[in-house]
């Protein structure tokens, strides 16, 4: 498809804040109509979100799903395990990492369903959707100043704290539908094994 009467070009840039996560930016763009607008921005170098598939005692499938407190809205928020790229970190190496970090589980076997952009208007943050499954309990490893609790729920659970607005993160919502259309056959995986990667750090 031809873009061209859509597409802003940038003809400014200028630095706002830079803090220990944040890069904020405001530049100056020309409008498919030739006239300026200014766009203010985040930088943000990618993450990646995870889908554990998990097998109760009754062999029935649960997934794995965290608790923890955000800030800015002031709440405890259900969310799929899920954390920022390294630099130089490849996407399914940070899927690993970040699963073990955040849950303690390892997984033989991962999928890369697709991307999403959770906040389009002001960032450049993209989310990977990483299905995983083949999971081995073992110890959590939680960065210094992280609280988060680990519990599992089967995914008529979810969906329904997805519908009864018990679940509002974007990208746990996005991995709920994502989720619904897997097991109805509707969406497929290609599975994989584990990358290579250091992920006990």
């Amino acid at each position: 498809m031809d873009d061209r009467h859509l597409t802003e070009h940038q003809l400014s840039s200028k630095e706002l804040f830079q803090g220990e996560f944040l890069h904020a930016f405001r530049d100056t763009v020309r409008l498919p109509d030739h006239t300026s607008a200014v766009r203010e921005y985040v930088r943000h170098p990618g993450a990646v979100m995870i889908v554990p598939l998990l097998s109760d005692a009754q062999g029935q499938m649960q997934v794995v799903l965290e608790r923890q407190f955000r800030y800015p809205v002031a709440q405890v928020m259900i969310e799929f395990p899920a954390g920022k790229l390294d630099p130089g970190e490849a996407s399914q190496s940070c899927a690993q990492r970040e699963l073990l970090e955040e849950t303690g589980y390892r997984a033989d076997q991962w999928a890369l369903a697709g991307r999403l952009h959770p906040l389009v208007s002001y960032s450049t943050e993209f989310i990977d959707i990483w299905f995983a499954r083949g999971l081995t309990a073992g110890e959590r490893q939680l960065d210094v100043g992280e609280f988060l609790e680990v519990f599992t729920a089967s995914p008529a659970q979810l969906l329904e704290w997805c519908r009864d607005g018990q679940v509002t993160d974007g990208k746990t919502l996005t991995a709920a539908l994502w989720l619904q259309n897997v097991l109805c056959g509707s969406w497929a995986l290609t599975w994989q094994g584990v990358v290579e990667a250091d992920i006990a750090r």
